[in-house]
């Protein structure tokens, strides 16, 4: 005990939390984004990150690309997915009962999950790249999180200013806040929905090919992240883009602590309990109800 009480073991801890975080965050604030625009769930939303994940490590293995690099392919290829699949399906159950939303994004989860198993098999897979640790002072950085962590928070950033700088982040704003007002002010909502849920699987594709420099994962690796990130929309408050933010780091921190002093186990179950004290102490999350700014 007396060592994890060390300032350098404490800070170790806290890095490697951040970085953890910050891919949860990205991950997260996608989500968010189609709840705060169109007020669906989008179950699917955790194997559309590992499309990613898989994208990069097809990339790699053909072309050796660095993830970082193959961002270039995957994040206009799943925007485009995300796209086409809010036109042809996720469109029809905007303005429906949740439970509509529910059961279509689970069906498209469940259809990713079975292609995946189908092209890739069962086995876990990762793309093995920059090897080796930053040292900053006393602390050490293994350099792939390094990598993941900053392209997530650079990624994260520059979408919450896209949100609140330009006339088209402003547009979405408007959709999620008054639709029925933004459609009378001539804004084109039908496309706004389109384009926030091809951002948001951008997002999660980002996110997945950052994820597969630092952690194994295989078709069925999307379950625990979809309940993390349910987690973390709640804590930091549905719909609310920062709240996403703020929650995935939060999380990232606290898992890191609790796994530094107890167990993996408890780590695993520290989303939970968080998010259990949150709803018993501020039911709306950290930054209140739903909006994307």
């Amino acid at each position: 005990m007396q060592e994890l009480l060390d300032p350098v073991v404490l800070g170790q801890l806290l890095i490697g939390g951040l970085l953890a975080g910050a891919l949860y965050a990205l991950l997260a604030c996608g989500l968010n984004l189609v709840f705060g625009v169109m007020r669906i769930i989008n179950i699917a939303h955790a194997d559309l990150m590992l499309v990613g994940a898989f994208a990069a490590w097809v990339l790699f293995a053909t072309l050796g690309l660095n993830p970082v690099v193959a961002l270039a392919l995957v994040v206009p290829a799943a925007f485009l997915f995300g796209y086409g699949l809010q036109a042809v399906l996720i469109e029809r159950v905007v303005g429906r009962p949740l439970l509509a939303s529910l059961l279509a994004t689970y069906g498209v989860s469940i259809l990713l999950v079975n292609l995946g198993l189908l092209i890739f098999g069962s086995d876990y897979k990762s793309v093995p790249v920059w090897q080796g640790s930053f040292v900053v002072g006393e602390f050490v950085i293994p350099k792939p999180r390094a990598a993941a962590g900053a392209v997530a928070v650079a990624l994260a950033l520059g979408v919450y200013f896209f949100l609140e700088r330009t006339r088209l982040g402003k547009a979405m704003r408007a959709v999620s806040e008054h639709p029925h007002v933004a459609t009378i002010c001539g804004i084109d909502t039908r496309r706004i929905r389109m384009i926030a849920f091809g951002l948001a699987a951008a997002m999660a594709a980002a996110a997945g090919a950052m994820l597969s420099m630092i952690y194994s994962f295989s078709p069925l690796t999307s379950a625990d992240f979809i309940q993390k990130c349910f987690a973390i929309i709640i804590i930091g408050g549905m719909g609310n883009f920062l709240g996403a933010l703020y929650g995935g780091l939060l999380l990232g921190v606290v898992e890191a602590y609790v796994g530094g002093v107890l167990t993996t186990q408890w780590a695993e179950a520290v989303a939970y309990l968080l998010l259990v004290l949150v709803l018993l102490v501020r039911p709306t999350g950290l930054r209140g109800a739903a909006d994307v700014r």
